[in-house]
């Protein structure tokens, strides 16, 4: 009782003066991230040269291929003894990062560091069509959780210190901090929380530092050259949304299907892991613009005209390539390639729509990037931080509207479908396969902190705090009302936009959580 009683204590004397622990410990986290994805990047852009040269190479000399091939299944190897070391980095590694920060899930943190760092950047290296953003969310995740450890921080501390580092990962990998503030609260959390705001904030912003160091001051892609689109366009760009909306749907069950697949399969993991390495040998060498996670590609749509069936059968391929590579479980992400989608599909329409529908050419690259916060919104379902992302990458709030038509419209298109959320369907494929949707590895009797928001017209809206059935494991013990904390008692009225704080035990809070989020939303 004694014990229990002190952690108490603890917890409550540690929440004092929290907001200057975190900006400093924030600190420490954002440029320890920001350093490991500098070199993350440019470890990847290393082999990336090295493999294009090896694919140029193959596609002038016959003779080198199967060299290049037996190459490419060696190192395929090396991958997959790293995920069999350690699952938990196959993949993108953002559905993990939201396991551990709801408690569902444990990771060996220093394991899965190192292979995600090495194993990641073979594979961007080799030019497999994935992405660096999830896998530098992930390392920042386990860096923040890492410190935390480190340092004896508290259960709820943990959580805060965890998601800067995510958030710094993601601002390091874009060279855009504000769309890895945004992510940490809209996706990582879902929960506009001050303390995850601040801790995000000045992480990101750290690491935003430290990558500009390496990589220049403008984002990891620039688009200066937009028009402003008038009002009388707009018509069109409900169609672009609908459109896009319809390749967000179909790019979250095609991913959920070749994961199936790949995972009902008999295959040896060696040879699943093989697979997409053997067709990204193919497609480099005969055709290198579809290799790797898309960036010169998209960039090569700014300076080039494509024919409308070029396009076509790019995007076609690169729908199969980021299916294969994903759904085989090799480490990396799906950010990138879906922007790329995006880019794609919203050149393919903006050709259509100049040709036949009345629209000057001047805008066909609006199209482009518009179509890429769309494609983001359709399937991560965070609509906010597609629209912050692309304004980071345009440097403007100028195409603000036109980006919230497109979001939207794609974003109620998927909704339409009952297209879920990509990164909870495939965190929700991991517990599934861990078994371990109502277990926590490593839980205790100790206690922690959980925040939620309450949402308007939520079941807790308008009640006072005795009339909701709370789960008997939980006890509220602040609200705090913009800048006022209120004291708790049953008698006090809840209103949307309150912040509740919850106290609750290490071995429940996973359902406590989900509970509260019932009531609150």
């Amino acid at each position: 009782m004694y014990k229990k009683t002190r952690n108490i204590s603890e917890i409550f004397w540690r929440i004092r003066n929290i907001k200057y622990r975190l900006i400093r410990d924030s600190l420490i986290i954002g440029a320890v991230t920001g350093a490991i994805i500098v070199m993350y990047r440019i470890g990847a852009a290393w082999l990336g040269e090295i493999f294009n040269g090896i694919y140029a190479s193959g596609g002038k000399n016959i003779h080198l291929i199967p060299f290049i091939f037996a190459g490419l299944i060696l190192i395929s190897l090396v991958v997959s003894e790293f995920v069999k070391r350690e699952p938990m980095i196959s993949g993108s590694g953002i559905p993990q990062l939201e396991g551990i920060l709801s408690r569902r899930l444990s990771i060996n943190r220093i394991r899965v560091l190192i292979y995600k760092f090495i194993g990641g950047m073979i594979c961007l290296g080799a030019g497999l069509s994935v992405g660096r953003e999830g896998p530098s969310v992930q390392m920042g995740g386990c860096i923040g959780e890492t410190y935390s450890k480190k340092t004896g921080k508290l259960d709820h501390e943990e959580i805060y210190l965890t998601t800067c580092g995510a958030s710094a990962g993601l601002s390091a990998a874009f060279n855009a901090p504000m769309s890895g503030v945004m992510f940490a609260l809209e996706e990582a959390h879902k929960n506009f929380s001050p303390l995850i705001l601040l801790s995000a904030m000045t992480a990101s912003l750290t690491a935003d530092c430290v990558s500009k160091q390496f990589f220049g001051i403008v984002p990891s892609l620039e688009f200066s050259r937009l028009e402003i689109m008038p009002i009388k366009y707009y018509w069109v760009l409900i169609i672009l949304g609908i459109i896009i909306g319809v390749s967000g749907v179909f790019f979250n069950k095609g991913l959920i299907f070749t994961q199936s697949v790949f995972r009902k399969s008999r295959f040896d993991n060696r040879i699943k892991i093989a697979i997409p390495f053997v067709i990204t040998g193919i497609a480099g060498i005969l055709c290198s613009d579809m290799i790797g996670g898309g960036h010169e590609l998209i960039m090569s749509l700014q300076e080039k005209n494509f024919a409308l069936w070029i396009l076509i059968i790019y995007l076609v391929v690169k729908f199969m390539l980021t299916f294969i590579c994903f759904g085989s479980g090799v480490p990396g992400g799906i950010f990138f390639p879906l922007l790329v989608l995006g880019a794609l599909g919203g050149n393919i329409v903006g050709i259509i729509a100049i040709k036949y529908m009345g629209i000057p050419s001047v805008f066909l690259m609006n199209f482009i990037v518009l179509a890429m916060a769309g494609h983001f919104a359709a399937i991560v379902k965070a609509p906010i931080t597609g629209i912050i992302l692309i304004s980071e990458m345009t440097g403007s709030l100028a195409h603000l509207l036109p980006l919230a038509v497109v979001v939207l419209s794609a974003q109620i298109t998927s909704d339409v479908f009952s297209s879920a959320p990509i990164y909870e369907s495939l965190l929700d494929r991991i517990l599934e396969r861990k078994h371990e949707a109502n277990e926590y590895k490593g839980a205790s009797k100790q206690k922690t902190l959980l925040e939620v928001s309450i949402d308007m017209n939520s079941y807790a809206d308008g009640k006072s705090i005795g009339e909701i059935d709370w789960p008997e494991t939980a006890l509220i013990v602040a609200v705090n009302r913009g800048e006022k904390e209120i004291i708790p008692h049953g008698y006090t009225k809840l209103i949307h936009g309150d912040l509740i704080t919850v106290m609750t035990s290490q071995d429940s809070s996973p359902e406590v959580l989900e509970e509260l989020k019932r009531i609150s939303s």
